[in-house]
């Protein structure tokens, strides 16, 4: 018989340990990952389901209150962790989420779980179930990526930098023979450096960028623990280049890259990319992802720069289910469909209008 309890810090090392061994575990259901959305304007419920006291499945759930409404939504990113083929679990872990959602007055609660758009059975589960598809048709198309490239780096290093594209081989050895230097034993006080290079990709790139504070936040919560690395390029003594990585369980992610505009030509980010890689593979990961690449390959589509640039280290291109929200309250939920897209394009009006201003 399964049994459910929310779970607080004295249970932090079992419930990490779970999420870290399960097929579907990840970063983003780790204790500390609630903790960083925490001091936002998230809050952390961890969910531990348990059968004659082993853990059989785990899901970090977000919850935000919806502005004007004494109403919340509920977020598992890259939820549930658990046997998503065992239907019985996963009926009794969703029902234990209703059950949660009524004492907190949640109108929905989204997943994007990580997990194939091949796997047939369980996209068979979630219409079943009556999950409710939310796909978006911009950028990454979701919260999440649903389009990555995953490289396996089980094999040897030689192997591995072998199967890379002729370009991406050709780039990283000039890099090398440039003189680009990556600094790996980055500390805190060159966070802000990177960030400020951040800041400088993302108005080239027209990309939004967080405050420092959250990268601060993810410094704090990760990288004690070793779930975090910040790597630096240094072309002639200057910072060029960084990049931020996470490592949780045998999986290592890209997750943020930043680059200046000056010193391009000496190609930081394909050395980047290779260290990155090795220090996965020197920490037992077996597989690196390189996050979010667009869906529409075209050349055409402004990110297909992006999609190159990953493409050219020979991972596999990676297509998620995407995102299903499982609804509570179905009034609630068209107010919120109806309204938020709304919200979200003014604040995208105002974003640019700053932009514009500032030239």
């Amino acid at each position: 018989m399964y049994h459910s309890r929310l779970i607080g810090p004295e249970d932090k090392a079992v419930f990490n340990e779970f999420v870290k061994r399960a097929v579907k575990g990840h970063i983003l259901q780790s204790y500390e990952w609630g903790e960083i959305k925490g001091r936002g304007d998230w809050r952390p419920l961890r969910l531990m389901i348990e059968e004659a006291g082993i853990t059989r499945a785990a899901l970090t759930i977000l919850e935000r209150r919806i502005p004007g409404l004494r109403k919340n939504i509920f977020y598992a990113p890259r939820g549930p962790v658990g046997d998503i083929d065992n239907w019985e679990l996963m009926d009794f872990l969703f029902s234990e989420v209703r059950n949660l959602a009524r004492k907190h007055s949640a109108i929905f609660l989204k997943i994007d779980p990580d997990v194939s758009v091949k796997n047939q059975n369980f996209k068979e589960y979630l219409q079943n179930r009556k999950f409710v598809t939310a796909e978006k048709e911009e950028g990454f198309e979701g919260v999440q990526p649903k389009f990555v490239f995953r490289l396996d780096i089980n094999p040897d290093e030689e192997e591995l930098f072998n199967n890379f594209h002729q370009k991406t081989r050709y780039n990283i050895r000039l890099a090398i023979k440039k003189g680009v230097e990556i600094k790996e034993d980055c500390t805190k006080e060159e966070l802000p450096i990177f960030y400020e290079i951040l800041k400088e990709t993302t108005e080239r790139d027209n990309f939004l960028v967080r405050p420092y504070g959250y990268f601060a936040d993810i410094w704090d919560c990760l990288k004690p623990l070793g779930y975090m690395k910040l790597f630096m390029a240094y072309y002639e003594g200057r910072p060029i280049a960084g990049t931020l990585a996470f490592l949780f369980g045998d999986t290592a992610w890209y997750i943020y890259g930043a680059s200046s505009n000056s010193y391009r030509n000496v190609m930081p980010n394909y050395l980047l990319q290779w260290t990155m890689i090795k220090w996965a593979k020197a920490n037992n990961c077996t597989l690196y992802d390189f996050r979010g690449v667009p869906g529409h390959l075209t050349e055409e589509n402004p990110l297909y720069g992006l999609y190159r640039f990953k493409k050219g280290f020979n991972g596999e291109y990676t297509e998620f289910v995407g995102e299903y929200d499982l609804v509570f309250s179905s009034a609630y939920y068209w107010l919120w469909t109806t309204l938020e897209p709304i919200y979200q394009k003014n604040i995208r009006r105002l974003i640019n209008l700053k932009k514009k201003l500032k030239k």
